[in-house]
C-alpha cells in the first residue's frame, strides 16, 4: 500500500469553521460512494442522509432553534446567534441517521449505529482527501425529536445521530498534535 493514503489518513482532523466552496456534485458523489465501503453487519445499510444546503441551512437555523426553546432547552442568545452565524459560512451540511430495521433482531441497535459512523469516518476521510475541511456535529437540536422528525428521520425508525459540515477550512489551523497510541494499547497473553 501506498504511503501517501496513509499520510492522507493521520493528516486528518475536525475542521468546525468552513466557508465556500463545497464539494461540487462528482466530488459529493465520491464522499458519499465512501460511506458504502464502511463495515457494515448483516449489510443492513442503515445510513441514511439529507443534505442542507443554500437557503436551506437558515431554514433549519430557524427549526431547530425552535424546537430547542419549545423543548425548554437552554439556549442563550450568544449560542443562538454562534449556531447561525456557524450556518451562514457553511456551503454543505449533511443530516446523519441509522435506520433501525424493527424486522431484524439478529443485529442489535448499537451495532448497527457503529456502522452509521464508520460511514461517516469514511465520508471524513474522503472530504479530506479531496482537499476539504469536515467536522461531525451533535448540536444543534440533534437530541430534540422535533428536529429529526423535521429532517425526516422519525424517532421511531431512525436514531439521529447529528451533521456532517464540509467545505473549505476558514483558516489553516496547521498540523495537529496527536497522543501517543502507545497509552492506549495493552496486549493481552491469556496468561
Amino acid at each position: 500500500m501506498s504511503v501517501v493514503p496513509l499520510e492522507y489518513l493521520l493528516s486528518r482532523r475536525s475542521t468546525k469553521f468552513l466557508k465556500s466552496p463545497g464539494p461540487d456534485e462528482s466530488q459529493l458523489a465520491q464522499i458519499f460512494q465512501a460511506a458504502m465501503s464502511a463495515p457494515d453487519h448483516g449489510r443492513l445499510q442503515p445510513w441514511r442522509f439529507a443534505l442542507i444546503r443554500g437557503e436551506s441551512l437558515g431554514r433549519l437555523a430557524d427549526m431547530a432553534i425552535s424546537a430547542i426553546k419549545a423543548e425548554g432547552l437552554p439556549l442563550t442568545p450568544e449560542k443562538e446567534a454562534s449556531n447561525r452565524r456557524w450556518l451562514e459560512e457553511l456551503p454543505l451540511l449533511i443530516a446523519i441517521a441509522c435506520k433501525i430495521d424493527h424486522s431484524n433482531t439478529k443485529i442489535p441497535e448499537h451495532e448497527r449505529m457503529l456502522a452509521v459512523g464508520s460511514a461517516v469516518m469514511n465520508m471524513l476521510n474522503a472530504a479530506h482527501m479531496l482537499g476539504y475541511g469536515a467536522f461531525w456535529s451533535t448540536g444543534l437540536g440533534s437530541y430534540v425529536d422535533e428536529v429529526s422528525e423535521n429532517l425526516g428521520f422519525d424517532s421511531l425508525d431512525y436514531r439521529f445521530m447529528g451533521y456532517l459540515a464540509i467545505g473549505t477550512p476558514i483558516k489553516d489551523l496547521g498540523p495537529i498534535q496527536r497522543p501517543d497510541f502507545t497509552q492506549f494499547v495493552t496486549e493481552w497473553t491469556g496468561s
